[in-house]
C-alpha cells in the first residue's frame, strides 16, 4: 500500500453569517480545498508498513483507497457544500442579512437550548485507538477552526472562529467567553490590535474555500478586556457587507482592509462615515457593476494583504489575486497617485500573474525586516506536491524590496516535517493554510504557519518544523503509550490560519489558531533533535465550542445507562460523548459525515467519511489499539456501497435508517443503495442497488419509512445547467419511479436538501429546499418557498412556508406531536401541529444547524450546528 493510499481528509467550513453571500467556485478553478490530508487513516498504513494484513480487518477499505489528488477532492466537496446555497444561479448580496432580520423577528418559542458538547474533546482519547482514529497523533484536545488571533501583553487573548463567533480570554487563553454572540456575522476574518489596544474584527473568513461566508463589516471594540462586539460598534457604513476580510492593517492613521472587493481604507480616529475603496482591479465585476453578475465576478477583486512601509506610510504594497490565477494577479503600488502593477525590481518575490496568488505579510517591530509568504497560482495547478512559491524577507525593512528567497517546500520538507510520510509536502494547501509573524524582540525570529508551524531564529537560514502534522510515522511512535519514547511530543492540530504574539504571568508566548482550535507554547521555546517542540498546549479546553458538525446521532447507552451522543464533524472526525463522560472522545478521524445510531443502542453507529465511505461499529469504537498486533481485534468495518469507489457520491453523500426497521438503511449516491443487516453489516457488497438515478446525477437526500424510499437528486449539481428532482420506490426495489417537478412549477429549481416522513403515513412527506428565492438568487427556476408538503407520496406538492423567512434550509423532522422543526443556515424553526405560521426556536447565534434528530424517547431535538457544537430542545417547549 502506497503512502499516499487511505487518506483521510480534513475539510474545513465556516459557519453562516448573517449578511454572507454564499459563492461557489466556477468549473476549472484552482486545484486544492479548504482542507488538509490531515486525517490520514494512518494506524492502518502504519500497520501495513508492519506488514499486518491490514486487508483482513476489513472487507471494505475502498473509500481512502484512491491515489487520486487528494486536494482536488477536497475542492469539489466545498464546491458542493456551496452548490447547495447557490444554484442554479449566483445569490446577490444582502442575502443573509435580510434572512436574519426575519428570522429575528420571528415570534419565539418558549424554553431555551441546552449546550451538550461543551466539555473538553480529546482527539488523542485513548479509549478509541482504533485503525480508523487519529488517537496518539498528538493533537490532544481540539475544537472548531480559528481563522485569526490577537494577543496583548496583560494576558489577553482573543481568537476567532470560522463560524462560532470571537471569543476572549483573560488567563492567556483557556477560560473562554463569547463576544460576539449579538452580531449577525459569526465568521470571523480578520482580528487586530491597534497601537491604542482596541481590537479590530474584520467578518467574513477569507481562506477563499469555497463554503465560506462572507461577512457583515468591521467592527471596533474600544474596551476589549471587558466589552463585547455589538451592531452599534460597526466602523463606518455598510461598504463591507458581504464581503471576506483577509487582513487588516494599520498605517498613516488609517486602518486598511484586504477584503474579496479590493482594498479598502478608514481613518482610525473618526469611526463614522464611510469605508473608501482604495483599490479594485475589476470594478465593473463589483456589486452594481455591468458584470457583476458573472459567475466569475467573486473572483476578481480579491485582495490578500496590505504592506505599509513603517519608514514612509505613504508606501503601501497591495497583494492582489485569486488563488487560481487570473491576468490581475500581482503586487500594486501607487506611482504618480496611481495604483501600478509591480513589475521589475522586486528581487526573487515573483511579480508575474501566475507567480502571485496568496499572499501574506510580516514586518519587524523595528522596521529593519518585512516578510512574506508567497502560493503561487502555477505550482497550485501543475505540481501535486505543493503550492508553495516560497517565504522570502526584504532586508532593506520597505514592502517593496528587493526580496529574498528564504524557504522553499523542499527546504521545509527537510526541516523535521511530517508531512512527506503522507505523500504531499508543506504548502500542499498554502492558498488556504497561511500564517506569518515577526518576534518584536528579534527581526530575525519567525514563524509562519503552512499545513505545519515553522520556526527560524536566523531569518531563515535555518528551519525547524516545530509543529509537526502529527506524531505518526516518527520513531518515536507507538500506538501503546507505554512504549512511545519522549520524543513524541504533544503538537498542533494541522493547517494553520492565526497566529499572535503576547505576553502573560512574564513570559512571551506564541498562539496558533489551526483547523483544530487554540494552542501556544512559549516564544522562544524548546526543541527535540529533529527540531519538533516539545512545550505546545491546547487551549481547547471545552470552554470553546466552535465544533463544525454535520450530523448527530443519539441512542442510549449499554454500558453506562443515559445517552451516547455522537456527530460528524468538519475536520475533527467523529465525536462521542457517553452518559458519564467528563471528557468528550473522537473514535474516528478525518472528517465526519452523516452518521445512524441505534436508538436502542448508541454504540452500534454508522459513521460516514467522504463520497459514501460508511463504517459500522458495534462498540463505540473501544478499542486500545491492540488490533495493530492482531487483526482480530478490529472494532470497526469498512461498509461502503459502490458508488464510494467510482466516485459517484455528493462529497458528504446521504445516509438513512428506516423509520419503522432500523436494520433498513437507505444510502445515496448515483444509485440509490439498500441494505438490511442492519449495524451487522460487514461488507460494502451487502447494498443492493435498488434504482439507478442516473448518469451524471446523484443523491442529495434519501428516506424511508415501511419500505416507502424518497431519494432526492440533482445533476448537473452546479449553477451551468442545475437540475433536480425526486424519486420514489420501494426498498425492495419495486416501484421506482421519478416525479414530474417542472422547472416553474410549484418546487423550485433549487437544491432539494432533506424529507420528513411522517411516522404515521409514510405517504406524508415534506421536503427542505436549500439556497434562496428568486429575489436573491439570478437563475432558472429559483422559485419561492423553501418547505413543502406531500401527502400523496410525492406526486404533487404544496409550498408551506409561509412566514418562514427566505432562508436556506437544510433538514426537518416531525415531532411525536404532529409538529415539524426544520434546521436552516440560520438556526431553527417550528411549526406547531394545527398551525401555519413558524416560530423561532431558542436564540441561537447566526450559526448553520445542519442537522435535526429526535432522542430515542422523543422528548428532545438534538441539533448539529456548523460552529458551536450540539444542542438540545425539549420538544414540549416548542408548542
Amino acid at each position: 500500500m502506497s503512502a499516499s493510499t487511505r487518506k483521510r481528509r480534513w475539510l474545513t467550513i465556516c459557519a453562516i453569517t448573517a449578511s454572507a453571500t454564499l459563492v461557489a467556485i466556477p468549473a476549472g478553478a484552482a486545484p486544492g480545498g479548504d482542507s488538509s490530508p490531515f486525517g490520514v487513516r494512518t494506524l492502518a498504513q502504519l500497520a501495513a508498513e508492519r506488514e499486518q494484513s491490514v486487508g483482513t480487518m476489513s472487507p471494505s477499505l475502498s473509500a481512502e483507497d484512491d491515489d487520486g489528488n487528494e486536494a482536488d477532492e477536497i475542492a469539489e466537496g466545498a464546491a458542493q457544500y456551496a452548490e447547495a446555497r447557490t444554484s442554479p444561479g449566483v445569490v446577490a448580496p444582502g442575502a443573509y442579512g435580510a434572512a436574519w432580520t426575519s428570522l429575528t423577528n420571528l415570534p419565539s418559542t418558549g424554553g431555551s437550548w441546552r449546550h451538550v458538547t461543551d466539555q473538553p474533546y480529546d482527539s488523542d482519547d485513548p479509549r478509541y485507538r482504533d485503525y480508523a482514529s487519529n488517537s496518539s497523533g498528538g493533537a490532544g484536545y481540539v475544537t472548531g477552526r480559528m481563522a485569526a488571533m490577537a494577543a496583548d501583553d496583560d494576558g489577553y487573548v482573543y481568537a476567532g472562529s470560522a463560524g462560532g463567533g470571537v471569543w476572549r480570554s483573560r488567563t492567556g487563553g483557556g477560560r473562554w467567553q463569547p463576544i460576539s454572540d449579538r452580531l449577525s456575522s459569526q465568521s470571523t476574518g480578520a482580528l487586530a490590535l491597534d497601537g491604542a489596544g482596541r481590537l479590530w474584527l474584520g467578518t467574513g473568513e477569507a481562506t477563499t474555500n469555497a463554503d465560506a461566508y462572507l461577512g457583515s463589516g468591521v467592527y471596533l471594540l474600544s474596551d476589549p478586556h471587558h466589552g463585547t462586539f455589538s451592531a452599534r460598534t460597526r466602523v463606518g457604513g455598510d461598504e463591507l457587507e458581504s464581503t471576506t476580510i483577509h487582513h487588516l492593517r494599520f498605517g498613516g492613521g488609517k486602518v486598511w482592509a484586504a477584503t474579496s472587493t479590493g482594498v479598502w481604507s478608514h481613518s482610525t480616529k473618526t469611526l463614522s462615515g464611510a469605508w473608501k475603496r482604495e483599490f479594485a482591479p475589476n470594478p465593473d465585476y463589483l456589486p452594481g457593476g455591468s458584470k457583476a453578475d458573472d459567475e466569475s465576478a467573486p473572483y476578481k477583486n480579491i485582495a490578500n494583504d496590505i504592506a505599509i512601509d513603517p519608514k514612509n506610510p505613504g508606501k503601501v504594497v497591495l497583494a492582489i489575486g485569486w488563488r487560481s490565477g487570473d491576468d490581475y494577479n500581482g503586487f500594486y503600488t501607487k506611482v504618480n497617485g496611481v495604483w501600478t502593477r509591480i513589475t521589475s525590481g522586486f528581487g526573487d518575490l515573483p511579480t508575474d500573474a501566475d507567480g502571485v496568488g496568496n499572499v501574506t505579510f510580516a514586518r519587524s517591530a523595528d522596521g529593519s525586516r518585512y516578510y512574506a509568504i508567497d502560493q503561487s497560482p502555477e505550482q497550485l495547478n501543475t505540481n501535486p506536491d505543493s503550492g508553495l512559491e516560497g517565504i522570502f524577507v526584504s532586508k532593506s525593512g520597505s514592502p517593496t524590496g528587493p526580496w529574498t528567497k528564504i524557504a522553499d517546500y523542499k527546504g521545509l520538507a527537510a526541516s523535521g516535517s511530517a508531512l512527506t510520510d503522507s505523500g504531499y509536502m508543506p504548502g500542499v494547501q498554502a492558498w488556504y493554510n497561511q500564517f506569518l509573524t515577526v518576534d518584536p524582540s528579534d527581526p530575525e525570529h519567525v514563524y509562519a504557519g503552512l499545513e505545519e508551524v515553522f520556526e527560524t531564529k536566523d531569518g531563515g537560514s535555518n528551519w525547524s518544523a516545530v509543529g509537526p502534522y502529527w506524531n505518526f510515522g516518527f520513531p518515536c511512535w507507538s500506538i501503546d503509550p507505554a512504549k512511545q519514547t519522549g520524543d513524541c511530543h504533544q503538537t498542533t492540530h494541522p493547517d494553520q490560519h492565526g497566529v499572535a504574539i503576547g505576553r502573560y504571568h512574564g513570559r512571551t508566548w506564541v498562539y496558533v489558531g489551526n483547523d483544530g482550535g487554540v494552542y501556544k507554547r512559549p516564544l522562544t521555546g524548546s526543541q527535540d533533535a529533529s527540531g519538533h517542540a516539545t512545550d505546545w498546549t491546547s487551549l481547547n479546553d471545552g470552554t470553546m465550542d466552535t465544533l463544525q458538525y454535520y450530523s448527530v446521532g443519539v441512542g442510549k447507552d449499554p454500558t453506562y445507562g443515559g445517552l451516547s451522543v455522537t456527530g460528524g464533524l468538519q475536520d475533527n472526525g467523529q465525536s462521542i460523548l457517553r452518559s458519564n463522560d467528563k471528557v468528550m472522545g473522537s473514535n474516528f478521524g478525518g472528517d465526519g459525515g452523516d452518521t445512524l445510531t441505534d436508538p436502542a443502542n448508541g454504540c452500534n453507529i454508522a459513521e460516514e467519511y467522504v463520497y459514501l465511505a460508511v463504517q459500522v461499529t458495534q462498540n463505540c469504537a473501544v478499542n486500545d489499539g491492540s488490533w495493530i498486533d492482531d487483526p482480530s481485534k478490529i472494532t470497526s468495518y469498512g461498509v461502503a456501497p459502490a458508488d464510494n469507489a467510482t466516485g459517484e457520491a455528493r462529497f458528504i453523500a446521504p445516509l438513512a435508517a428506516d423509520l419503522k426497521d432500523s436494520a433498513t438503511w437507505i444510502a445515496g449516491g448515483r444509485h440509490v443503495w439498500v441494505q438490511t443487516h442492519g449495524y451487522a453489516i460487514r461488507s460494502g457488497d451487502e447494498w443492493k442497488s435498488v434504482y439507478d438515478l442516473g448518469a451524471g446525477r446523484t443523491a442529495t437526500a434519501v428516506a424511508s419509512s415501511g419500505g416507502k424510499v424518497y431519494a432526492a437528486w440533482c445533476g448537473p449539481c452546479n449553477n451551468q445547467g442545475f437540475a433536480r428532482g425526486i424519486s420514489v420506490g420501494n426498498a425492495d426495489g419495486t416501484g421506482w419511479h421519478d416525479i414530474t417537478l417542472p422547472v416553474d412549477g410549484t418546487v423550485p429549481n433549487r437544491y432539494l436538501s432533506g424529507f420528513a416522513i411522517d411516522p404515521k403515513n409514510s405517504a406524508h412527506v415534506y421536503l427542505a429546499v436549500n439556497g434562496f428565492s428568486r429575489h436573491w438568487t439570478e437563475g432558472p427556476g429559483a422559485g419561492v418557498g423553501h418547505v413543502f408538503e406531500s401527502t400523496d407520496g410525492g406526486t404533487t406538492w404544496k409550498d408551506i412556508s409561509a412566514n418562514l423567512p427566505d432562508v436556506p434550509t437544510n433538514s426537518a423532522v416531525v415531532t411525536p406531536n404532529g409538529g415539524l422543526a426544520v434546521a436552516t443556515d440560520l438556526g431553527v424553526v417550528y411549526r406547531a401541529p394545527g398551525r401555519t405560521k413558524w416560530q423561532r426556536v431558542g436564540s441561537l447565534p447566526a450559526v448553520a444547524v445542519l442537522q435535526l434528530k429526535l432522542s430515542p424517547d422523543g422528548s428532545t431535538l438534538y441539533a448539529a450546528t456548523h460552529g458551536r457544537g450540539i444542542h438540545t430542545f425539549k420538544v414540549r417547549d416548542c408548542g
